[in-house]
C-alpha cells in the first residue's frame, strides 16, 4: 500500500474569514496526523478569495507546531516569486524548529493572475530562471566550510538535508525533477492533460542523487468522500462552481454545494470540468475505492496526496476519514 498524503488550500468558504480558514486547517491537519497520513502540504496562491495560504511558510510553522509527527510542507512555493536565499532561510529556520518534518515542494508559476504578479515585484523573465533558481537554492542547504568565506550562506539553512520536491504539470518540470535527481508531484488533481507522458519522462530520464536515488512520483487527486453516492455528488457541486468561477476570471470563495447545477453553467463549461476535474473521485467508499484502486494501478504512483475540497468542514473532516479508510485497505 502506498502513503496517502494532504493537500489544503485553506480554503475560506462563502460567508466566512481567513481567521476560521486558519482554524480549520489546525484542525484539518491534527485529524490527518491522527488518521495516519504521511504529509500535510500547503499550497502559495494570491489575491484568491478562497484560499488563505498566501503566506505558506508562515502557515507551515503554525501547522507544524499543532502537530507532533506528521510531516508538514509546501506544496508549494513559487519560487520565481521569491529569492533562493529567502526560502532557503525560511525552510532552514522550519526544519530547526521541526526537524526531520518539513518538505519543500517548488513551482514555477505564480500562482496568482498577472496584476498580482506584478504586485508581488515579480520579474517577468523570473520563470525562465526557474532551473538555475532551484539550483541555487539547492546550494545554499549544502554544508559550508569555514573557509568558504567568500560564499553566500543560508543561517540557518546550510547543512540541512530539507527534502526539496520539484511540483508541475508539464513535460518542462518531469525532465527538470529527472535531471536534477528530485522527487516529482504532478497537480494532476487540477490539471491531468500531460500526466501520463509527464512521469513516464521522468522515470525514463532520472538521474540518481544523493537526495533521491531512484525516481519517486506523487500524484494528486480531489477525493470527495459521503456516506452515499448521492451525498457526494452533492458535496462535490462546490469545486466545480469554484472552477466554473476561475475560468471566468472572476474568483470566489469556495461556494456550498447546491442541488442542482443544471443551467448554472454550459455544455461547454462541463466539458472543461469533466477534463480538468478527471482525477477527482466523489462517492461512496465502495464506489471510489475501486476507482482509486485502478487509478493507482495503472499509473504506480510511490504516494497519493489528496485534496479534500468540501465546503462544510464537519463534512469535510467525514470525508478525510473515510479516505483514510480507503488508504487502510
Amino acid at each position: 500500500m502506498i502513503p496517502f498524503s494532504v493537500l489544503d488550500l485553506s480554503l475560506i468558504t462563502r460567508g466566512s474569514t481567513p481567521a476560521e480558514a486558519f482554524r480549520n486547517t489546525l484542525d484539518f491537519s491534527r485529524l490527518a496526523e491522527t488518521l495516519g497520513f504521511r504529509r500535510y502540504w500547503l499550497a502559495e496562491h494570491h489575491a484568491m478569495p478562497g484560499i488563505a495560504s498566501a503566506a505558506t511558510a508562515v502557515l507551515i510553522g503554525q501547522v507544524a507546531g499543532a502537530t507532533q509527527r506528521i510531516r508538514v510542507g509546501a506544496g508549494g512555493i513559487m519560487l520565481p516569486n521569491h529569492s533562493p536565499l529567502v526560502v532557503a532561510e525560511q525552510f532552514g529556520t522550519l526544519e530547526t524548529l521541526f526537524p526531520g518534518r518539513i518538505d519543500l515542494g517548488l513551482g514555477r508559476a505564480p500562482g496568482a493572475d498577472q496584476r498580482t504578479a506584478r504586485a508581488l515585484r515579480r520579474d517577468p523573465l523570473a520563470p525562465d530562471r526557474f532551473p538555475d533558481d532551484v539550483v541555487e537554492l539547492l546550494h545554499y542547504f549544502e554544508p559550508a566550510s569555514e573557509e568558504d568565506t567568500h560564499l553566500v550562506r543560508a543561517i540557518p539553512g546550510a547543512g540541512l538535508r530539507v527534502p526539496v520536491w520539484i511540483l508541475g504539470s508539464s513535460l518542462f518540470s518531469a525532465v527538470l525533477a529527472a535531471q536534477l535527481g528530485l522527487p516529482y508531484a504532478f497537480a494532476s488533481h487540477f490539471a491531468p492533460g500531460q500526466m501520463d507522458e509527464a512521469i513516464t519522462l521522468y522515470r525514463a530520464r532520472f538521474e540518481p542523487s544523493v537526495r533521491c536515488p531512484k525516481p519517486h512520483v506523487m500524484l494528486t487527486a480531489n477525493v470527495i468522500a459521503a456516506d452515499d453516492d448521492a451525498g457526494a455528488g452533492y458535496l462535490a457541486t462546490s469545486l466545480q462552481q469554484y472552477f466554473i468561477a476561475l475560468r471566468r476570471g472572476r474568483p470566489t470563495a469556495f461556494p456550498p454545494p447546491v442541488d442542482a447545477s443544471a443551467g448554472l453553467w454550459s455544455e461547454q463549461e462541463q466539458a472543461m470540468l469533466d477534463h480538468t476535474l478527471s482525477c477527482t473521485f466523489a462517492g461512496s467508499v465502495p464506489t471510489i475505492a475501486p476507482r482509486l484502486e485502478a487509478f493507482i494501478a495503472r499509473y504506480r504512483p510511490d504516494e497519493l496526496m489528496v485534496a479534500v475540497p468540501v465546503y462544510d468542514h464537519e463534512k469535510r473532516r467525514h470525508a478525510l476519514e473515510l479516505t483514510a479508510e480507503m488508504a487502510g485497505r
